[in-house]
């Protein structure tokens, strides 16, 4: 949701860079842990999770077997931010040593007890465990294909259903667990590396004789009497009685070797699918790209050539198009400071999106590395602040800006700002829904550290670089009296040319959006990032083309105010992307509860807002360019 990495033998190369997994490890300076036999194994619990809440509680939330210490382990901030709560376990393990039917505890279960256990049941709620960085998965055989099997992350807290011949529905608990641990062994030594960790889970109503002890035996399940625990046994019923919990634990040894191991962890269940889409996606932008470039060159090339042709003022004022506007195309917007604060935004998430996918590309933002997206992500915002104020006061000098200071503030406040109110809000209802997912206190402090210390203190530093740079000068002058605007036709009208700008780089990403929105909403893993560079490159292109020819047009027409245009054209695209996600949410996704709602189309606007910079800033610096560059190709007097 196989590592892609980025780069007859050089085509080869290229191809087998980006899209084949890559047999190396997965982060530099991250060694594999090797066993010897009898060698201890902890078992690490984590969140317990639901795609129809959304909403992460720790493992211990509920009544299970604890430890006699519980430890956290140590997180980064990405792990916060994503609700992950790993602590030790009861549960331990020995290198290569088969067991059967293992008691973890004894509990009794209250009034309280079975409430939250069957409000979890209904919810569909998933334990998370990992052994050795590697994330518990319950194996699930595809109906389509007999060999294939499609991994399931976390087992399921319990079941829903019918004693025979009743029709009351009752609440199960999956009590005993079915470990696989599979290992690779080096055939040079007794030594061998974790691969794998299954698990099938059961509902058992453990039954023993006599009065329980520490040296009771299980009459359901005996490792004495190699009696194991089979799905034709009585289901363990949530009530205000005992609950055993067992487990079993069994290694078996593989091929595949530690350097692959996650590699089918991060296969893609739709791969044909996927593969097709991006094809078909990436040949109807081509296609267009072509067109458009062929028409967008060919007449450009016959103005220019027209237009420095023409000998006589009187047949330059009897001339009409884009030529006519020159001294009216480079004059300042309205609220040009805002423009400058949102390109400034756009560019400083162009440039945390490329260094990302970089990192990506090359292995270093593995799903291994739980956390390491988000936080490199988080990061990288921070000190890609540098871009933003120097873009930010370079536009606001060529508008004739002289108020540095007041324009970075702007640009270090005004999207983080927005945000981050958003985001304070969304974590308050997770809060008060009492979730792991809510973020502590500590962490809100540390993000704000970020932002004010580092973030802040970087955009003033590139605004004062790029207000002390000398910007060149416009193509054209700018005439002391505006030109009037001629009356537009329909269709280049500001609100539907917008509207209609959108559609094409909103085209370019929907197939792959879908694939970053199951696994966002529906606990899967991406990491086919080798896809996702490509489809941000068609992005940019679609968001520079449909800008250029819009305002080509709107220049043509006589209308010189394409300024915000350009910007919103490409941008409008967040719109399609914010009902995208809604109609993902009413198709796809089976939340029932208000809260969860409000949290996934608040962080959605959040997503679509920072996609609408993003786009917003692509458009505008391709139509800069583009009426720079056509400006100054013909003789202006």
């Amino acid at each position: 949701m196989a590592a892609h990495s980025f780069h007859v033998a050089w085509i080869f190369s290229l191809f087998s860079l980006f899209f084949l997994p890559s047999h190396c490890f997965y982060l530099p300076g991250v060694a594999p842990e090797d066993f010897q036999t009898g060698d201890p194994l902890n078992v690490k619990v984590n969140k317990l999770t639901s795609t129809k809440t959304q909403l992460p509680y720790s493992y211990y939330s509920l009544p299970y077997c604890q430890p006699d210490h519980i430890v956290d382990s140590a997180e980064n901030l990405g792990e916060i931010l994503r609700g992950d709560r790993i602590e030790n376990s009861p549960y331990t393990f020995k290198m290569r040593e088969s067991r059967m039917c293992n008691v973890v505890c004894r509990n009794a279960l209250d009034k309280k007890a079975v409430k939250a256990f069957k409000e979890m049941i209904d919810d569909e709620y998933r334990v998370n465990m990992i052994l050795d960085n590697l994330p518990l998965v319950v194996p699930i055989r595809r109906p389509d294909i007999e060999t294939a099997v499609v991994y399931q992350h976390g087992f399921h807290v319990g079941l829903k259903g019918k004693y025979a011949g009743s029709k009351e529905e009752k609440h199960f608990i999956n009590n005993h667990l079915a470990f696989t641990v599979k290992f690779h062994k080096d055939p040079l030594v007794d030594s061998a590396r974790i691969v794998g960790f299954e698990v099938k889970p059961f509902s058992v109503k453990h039954e023993y004789e006599g009065e329980w002890n520490a040296k009771t035996r299980l009459t359901t399940c005996d490792p004495h009497a190699k009696r194991a625990v089979t799905s034709s046994e009585s289901p363990q019923e949530v009530e205000e009685k005992e609950i055993i919990f067992t487990y079993d634990v069994e290694f078996q040894e593989s091929d595949v070797k530690w350097a692959s191991r996650w590699d089918t962890y991060l296969l893609v269940a739709d791969d044909q699918i996927h593969w097709f889409s991006i094809v078909n996606s990436l040949m109807i932008v081509l296609f267009l790209s072509a067109m458009v470039a062929m028409i967008m060159l060919r007449t450009l090339y016959r103005d220019i050539s027209k237009y420095n042709q023409l000998e006589t003022q009187e047949e330059a004022q009897e001339e009409t198009g884009w030529k006519l506007v020159h001294g009216d195309v480079f004059r300042p917007p309205t609220n040009f400071d805002l423009l400058c604060v949102y390109v400034a935004t756009g560019v400083q998430f162009f440039c945390m999106i490329l260094v990302t996918m970089i990192f990506a590309l090359l292995g270093f933002l593995s799903p291994s590395n739980r956390g390491g997206l988000m936080t490199a992500m988080l990061l990288l915002w921070v000190f890609m602040g540098l871009f933003a104020g120097y873009s930010s006061a370079r536009l606001y000098k060529m508008f004739k800006g002289t108020n540095w200071k007041r324009i970075a503030l702007k640009t270090a406040l005004k999207f983080p700002g927005t945000v981050f109110v958003i985001f304070f809000i969304l974590n308050a209802l997770i809060w008060g829904q009492k979730s792991s997912g809510a973020v502590p206190f500590g962490t809100m402090f540390a993000l704000v550290v970020l932002w004010f210390g580092i973030s802040v203190p970087l955009v003033f530093v590139g605004s004062y670089i790029g207000f002390k740079k000398h910007v060149n000068e416009d193509p054209a002058k700018t005439n002391k009296i505006p030109r009037q605007i001629p009356e537009q036709p329909w269709y280049l009208h500001p609100a539907f040319s917008i509207l209609i700008g959108g559609i094409l780089p909103f085209g370019a990403v929907f197939i792959e959006l879908f694939f970053i929105l199951t696994s966002i909403w529906l606990h899967q893993f991406y990491y086919i990032f080798g896809f996702l560079f490509i489809v941000f490159l068609i992005l940019i292109v679609t968001c520079a083309e449909i800008t250029v020819v819009l305002c080509y047009f709107q220049l043509c027409s006589e209308d010189y105010q394409w300024w915000w245009r350009s910007y919103l054209t490409s941008g409008s695209s967040a719109l399609y992307l914010f009902l995208y996600a809604a109609f993902y949410f009413f198709t796809k996704l089976e939340i029932t509860k208000p809260v969860s709602g409000i949290l996934y189309f608040g962080y959605m606007l959040i997503v679509s807002y920072a996609f609408f910079v993003l786009t917003g800033t692509i458009g505008f610096y391709a139509c800069f360019w583009f009426t720079r560059l056509i400006y100054s190709s013909v003789k202006i007097d």
